[in-house]
């Protein structure tokens, strides 16, 4: 999909050339041809958010304001190319909540190559930082607007107007993409975005990074145009203290401080947008562990309070960690082929070698059987760490199914008698496997079981598996606090806790426990737990009000991720409703809500209808019209595993679309008299054109069809009974 939409942005700059802008157009071409050393798939892909001209008919294109003369073009773009929109404004709007940050963004995109008689769809792209999530989009046009909204699984089935694959979904995991259907040429477009993005944390600094990198061709090629841009940062770090500025991308002002909460503001006209994504980051200082309670009184569909509780590792770099007893399971079947197989390889090398010498490990790779490193646990000498390099080196795919059991069985058999360490599983797989479900209840019962030094399980899924896997094997082997318990969660019934068990606290991201309460919370909460020497850990954690901090917002994605995983373990209703509920309250997408695009007419109307008269100028106001059209995207959320599509190896939502109903008959009704034109044909090619068909398109040519296939019959009738008449 990525490689798709480089390439039709490749051929929206060709085609852009054919626009006459004016003395700088030759420099306007310039700026679009990009060095011949970055001419890859991530060159054309959106850097900051942008908004592109869909264009299938090249002669459309032209300058709305002066008209030029343009060579004929023969021919259609199919798939369509896309012409990067140029941008008269944009702000930029950062609110960091500790590890959260809330993401703004509104500009001003103009239509600048399309002929004014003329109209596109336009696409607005959306790439996000660290585990971003689209919360929304705003669109508002001279006679429309559009906004989008989730709404629940049995509410969208009778939504009878349904979006295209193509007319939202995501490029990336970090790239949202929506079409705003037919826009005029020259038309101004405004746009608002919000998403949510996590700060990375490292010895004791957060840092944020937001994509804000514009290419040079998105700057208006006319230079009178007023070009502004405003970035506007907030920080609220309360359960913090000593917070610390370290460094800005961009010439910020601070313009407030107030205990743990400060601002920051950056305005100027500029000749060209932002050639860099904003960066920022500030330091905690604090050298211990530390922590603090947030609450909050919440007014929506649950009725209880809620809390959260940070704990951080401080900024202290020689602070002991635990030994490690580390197991890596790979997955080597067939549909891990090429780089999904050789990223996995090369992280695991690097893994190995971030182990201690008094560390253990192995290798086990698995496809419909396992296969062992070593047939015991290894220490990581630096033999042991270069012959497992060299044998994960030589392990290359193997067909047949995925049996997850087996691998699984045997790691947790080699970590059972782990006594003074950290016992860890690190799993790589790239899809769904059979009996996930039993698979997990196995493994449950058996951690258990085995009590306090139960085997912590690590899980990767493959995209931009490299970097991925090397930030969670850093943090899973950095330690430091293991066995966390908070005193007043075991005999308190009001109090629920949104995890069944406390995670350990790493070195490279602070613990977030979050949950619900009703009534009173405890005045005094204390946290024990084991430090890397083995010694015992006691804190008492102070309690304060989360002033100006939505916890429900900063905390959505993380609760929504957590209830699904519960839901589809437990296969319980309950915790499907709870999900959709809080998707639909906090604008998160989840697996049981749907996304819709609303679309709202404007009308003008007069102000004697309001009961009012301007005494000068224009006595006319725009309203909006009260029934909104609502459209129903595509499904966004990635689903619980496809086991096809594993087998495939077929990226979750690339699957090709299902052919409407009118299409299918068409291609039954036409197969038999055509059978023999469409065997020397592209048999996808037609499905997919009838895919894209409307459905009075696809009656009328079932109909013809038919009518063709039944004057087929009588003709080959007449030359069954008539073997010698003549044709």
């Amino acid at each position: 999909m990525a490689e798709d939409f480089a390439k039709a942005v490749e051929d929206g700059l060709k085609l852009a050339k054919r626009v006459y802008l004016g003395k700088d157009s030759r420099t306007v071409a310039r700026r679009m041809a990009p060095p011949l050393m970055e001419r890859s798939t991530n060159w054309y892909l959106p850097s900051a958010p942008m908004v592109y001209a869909v264009i299938s008919d090249p002669r459309m294109v032209d300058n709305p304001d002066m008209p030029s003369y343009q060579p004929y073009v023969h021919g259609m773009y199919d798939p369509p190319a896309l012409i990067p929109l140029q941008m008269m404004g944009v702000n930029l709007n950062v609110d960091c909540y500790v590890d959260t940050a809330i993401i703004g963004v509104s500009g001003t995109w103009r239509i600048h190559c399309v002929m004014g008689s003329r109209s596109c769809d336009c696409l607005i792209a959306v790439p996000m930082g660290n585990q971003g999530s689209i919360l929304g989009v705003e669109v508002d046009l001279p006679t429309k607007s559009y906004v989008t909204q989730l709404i629940g699984e049995q509410e969208s089935k009778g939504i009878g107007k349904i979006a295209r694959p193509e007319d939202g979904g995501f490029l990336k995991p970090h790239i949202f993409t929506l079409t705003i259907p037919q826009i005029d040429g020259g038309t101004n477009i405004s746009i608002k975005l919000r998403w949510s993005q996590k700060l990375s944390y490292n010895a004791g600094r957060f840092s944020l990074t937001v994509p804000f990198c514009f290419p040079e061709y998105v700057t208006p090629a006319i230079k009178k145009i007023s070009k502004k841009e405003k970035i506007e940062l907030n920080v609220n770090s309360s359960v913090a203290n000593g917070i610390l500025c370290k460094a800005a991308s961009h010439p910020l002002k601070e313009i407030r401080r107030h205990e743990g909460k400060f601002s920051f503001l950056y305005e100027a006209e500029i000749f060209k947008w932002s050639n860099t994504d904003f960066r920022f980051s500030y330091s905690v200082s604090s050298g211990n562990i530390f922590g603090g309670i947030l609450l909050q009184s919440l007014y929506d569909y649950d009725q209880r309070d809620m809390f959260c509780i940070y704990l951080f590792p401080g900024s202290e770099k020689n602070r002991k960690v635990f030994k490690k007893e580390v197991v890596f399971v790979v997955d080597i079947s067939e549909s891990m082929q090429g780089r999904p197989l050789e990223s996995t390889k090369s992280a695991i090398s690097a893994a190995l070698s971030k182990l201690s010498p008094e560390d253990s490990f192995n290798i086990i790779a698995f496809s419909n059987e396992a296969f062992q490193f070593s047939t015991s646990m290894e220490l990581a000498s630096k033999d042991a760490i270069e012959r497992a390099s060299a044998w994960i080196s030589t392990k290359y795919t193997v067909g047949g199914s995925t049996n997850l059991f087996i691998p699984l069985r045997k790691a947790a058999d080699m970590l059972s008698n782990t006594c003074d360490s950290i016992p860890m599983i690190f799993l790589v797989t790239d899809g769904s496997v059979k009996d996930e479900r039993n698979i997990c209840h196995w493994m449950q019962k058996r951690l258990t079981n085995q009590g306090v030094l139960s085997p912590s399980i690590h899980t990767f899924g493959i995209d931009s598996i490299e970097v991925q896997m090397n930030k969670l094997f850093s943090k899973g082997l950095s330690t430091v606090l293991t066995n966390i318990t908070i005193d007043a969660f075991d005999d308190r019934e009001e109090i629920e806790v949104y995890s069944s068990r406390i995670p350990d606290l790493s070195l490279e991201s602070p613990l977030t426990i979050y949950g619900r309460y009703q009534g009173s919370f405890p005045d005094n909460l204390k946290v024990t737990g084991i430090l890397g020497d083995l010694s015992s850990f006691t804190m008492d954690l102070k309690i304060q009000r989360a002033k100006d901090i939505p916890l429900d917002s900063v905390l959505a994605r993380r609760q929504i991720d957590l209830l699904t995983a519960q839901a589809w373990f437990s296969e319980n209703k309950r915790f499907e409703e709870e999900v959709a509920k809080l998707s639909i309250q906090t604008c998160n997408i989840s697996e049981y809500t749907r996304m819709t695009l609303l679309e709202k007419n404007k009308m003008l109307k007069t102000l004697k209808h309001f009961g009012a008269w301007k005494k000068k100028g224009d006595p006319h106001i725009v309203v909006e019209s009260e029934l909104p059209e609502m459209i129903l995207l595509q499904r966004l959320s990635v689903g619980f595993g496809d086991l096809i599509a594993t087998a495939e190896n077929i990226r979750p939502g690339s699957q090709e679309p299902e052919l409407p109903e009118v299409a299918k008959i068409f291609i039954k009704t036409t197969s038999n008299y055509f059978g023999g034109i469409c065997n020397r044909c592209c048999c996808m090619g037609c499905s997919r054109c009838c895919s894209k068909m409307n459905n009075q398109c696809a009656t009328t040519l079932t109909q013809l069809c038919t009518a063709l296939a039944c004057i087929g019959c009588l003709h080959c009738c007449s030359q069954s009974c008539c073997p010698n008449q003549d044709d």
